[in-house]
Formats: structure tokens, sequence, C-alpha cells
């Protein structure tokens, strides 16, 4: 058990000068200096390996109450300011899957030391890391505050670039010039609306998170880097709730094209019926079986009938053309 956790985990050690990774060999070194000048980003793959963890909480003496906490597996979002770390939840959406299950991830942040722990070994924070071990940018020279921006960031990118996805996916077949109303047609717009609110639902906890994170004390955030998560967040559910309509949309027209078409279905029924029931009323009359039935001995009767026939059914279409009825 110990060494699957140490498989899975890894630490980033990192200042103004200097990086390093390491894969972690022994459980005991995961011990954090909170006045050292260096900020720990330690990261694990996987929420089972409980008893590991909770070594790594009592040797760092983090708050006993995060004991408790890392023992649920499946947190909704939220954020716990304990004593002297902060603890945050996360249900993110498995991206890679185009089901878009959920994944936990949960941070564990003190003054200098971050712990990111992932139920599922997916890449949502690859870039962060090649930033810091290449240098790129300015995450190095700033504390902790800036790299819980940056993996928060990474999430709302991330979902930003799958959003694309998901459109581009669909999208030819969906599109409001192919519409079709078949079932095959409506449930591929229903499923695409079933993954827009999937998204938004994700989206809207996220950025709820990040409001919480305002009110915290035990890390100082710059007001920045809210208004800057914010932003990016409510642009997404912006962009979002504009594809929930354009979907709502199509679904109306699917409903509007079935309409039309049932529309026409039954006037061409109703013509029909409306020609043959005289017809069929003279056949009905001529056709009793009373023995006076005067037309009966004309010599011209059938044809007289038969042009009577005629003259209703001309005159029942030329009403219908001057009604503009089809």
């Amino acid at each position: 058990m110990l060494d699957k956790f140490l498989e899975n985990t890894t630490l980033i050690t990192y200042s103004s000068s200097k990086v390093s990774k390491a894969s972690c060999d022994d459980i005991t070194k995961l011990r954090f200096d909170s006045y050292s000048d260096e900020v720990f980003w330690l990261n694990t793959y996987g929420l089972s390996e409980f008893d590991a963890i909770k070594q790594v909480v009592i040797q760092n003496q983090f708050d006993d109450f995060l004991i408790k906490l890392l023992q649920d597996k499946e947190h909704a979002n939220k954020v716990l300011e304990l004593d002297n770390v902060l603890f945050i939840a996360l249900k993110v959406l498995e991206t890679e899957d185009r089901s878009l299950k959920s994944e936990q991830i949960i941070f564990i942040i003190s003054s200098n030391m971050l712990w990111s722990l992932q139920e599922n070994s997916s890449n949502h924070f690859q870039w962060v890391r090649d930033r810091l071990l290449q240098g790129r940018g300015q995450v190095r020279s700033k504390k902790v505050n800036y790299l819980i921006f940056l993996l928060i960031e990474s999430l709302i990118t991330n979902y930003e670039e799958t959003f694309e996805k998901l459109l581009n996916t669909d999208s030819d077949f969906i599109k409001v010039a192919n519409i079709n109303p078949t079932p095959y047609f409506t449930e591929k717009v229903e499923e695409q609306k079933r993954r827009m609110l999937n998204f938004k639902k994700a989206t809207l906890s996220l950025r709820n998170t990040i409001v919480k994170l305002e009110t915290i004390d035990i890390i100082t955030m710059d007001v920045k880097y809210f208004t800057e998560l914010k932003e990016q967040a409510n642009n997404l559910i912006g962009e979002i709730d504009f594809e929930l309509f354009e979907l709502d949309s199509k679904t109306n027209l699917i409903f509007s094209i079935q309409g039309h078409r049932l529309n026409e279905i039954m006037r061409t029924l109703t013509l029909v019926s409306v020609v043959f029931i005289p017809l069929t009323f003279l056949a009905g009359v001529y056709g009793m079986n009373f023995e006076v039935i005067p037309e009966l001995k004309w010599h011209y009767g059938y044809f007289i009938v038969l042009g009577l026939m005629v003259t209703i059914t001309v005159g029942i279409v030329l009403y219908f053309k001057n009604k503009k009825w089809f």
C-alpha cells in the first residue's frame, strides 16, 4: 500500500533560483518546513491509500480534521479553512471521456506547500509542471498563491478546450442546414444538450469555489487572481448558455418542421375527403334497393350522374385553388 502511494506521488520544490522534481521513495521525507523560502508542490494520483495520506498529514502536523475529510472520497465542491491549512475539494469533469464523468481533485494548501490529490492520473496540470521545470513565465518567483491560481486556471482552460472539441464534433451533423426531424437527429441534439448542461453545472461549481476563495485568510491571494479566474469562468458559462440557446432553437425547429409536415398531410387528407364525400353520397343514394327510383329508368341517367360527379369534383378543386389552400 505504501509503495503504491510513493509510486504515484511526485514532489516539485522550487524557488526563484532553482527547481527540482523527484519521485518519492521514503514517506518520512515528505516533511515541509513552513519557514522555508521554497515552495513545495506535492502531487498524488489516487485517493485510496488512506494510511499513507494520513501519515503525511500527521508528520506535518496539519489540522486533525483533515484526516476525517480525507476519509471521504466523495466531496461536493467546497472550501474549508482549517487551523493551519486550506482544504479545497473539486468535482472535475474527465474531459478525455465523451461521457464527461467526474473525478475528485483535492488541494491541501499551507503557507508554502500545496498538495494536490487527483482521483485519476489525468494531465490537467502538465503545462504548469512544464513551466516550472523549464523556467518559463514567473511561476518560480511567485508563492503558493500563484500556484493554486495556475492550477485552477488550468482546469478552466481544459474545460474551454474540451468545449470547443464538443462543438466541432457534432456541429456539422446537427447544424441548422441539416436539421431532419428523425429520432436519430433529435437524439443527437438532446445528447449534446445533456453534455452542455453537465459542462455548465461543473463550470458554475468551479466559479462558486473561486468566489469562496476570496474570503480566506490562511494564504494571501491577490484580488487580480480572482478577477481573472472569475472572468474566464463567466466567459465559458456565457458560451455554454449560447450553445444551449442554439440547441433549444434547433429542438423547437424540429417540432415546427414536424408540425408543418403533419399539417401538409392533414390538408391533403382533408382535400381528398371533401372531394369524395359528395361522390360517396351520390353513389349511396343510387345504390339503395328501392323499387321506385325514377332516375334509374332514365335512358341517360348513368351519364348524367357521372357528369354531376365530375362537375362537383372540378368545382371543389377550383374552390380550393381560389382559396389557395393547396
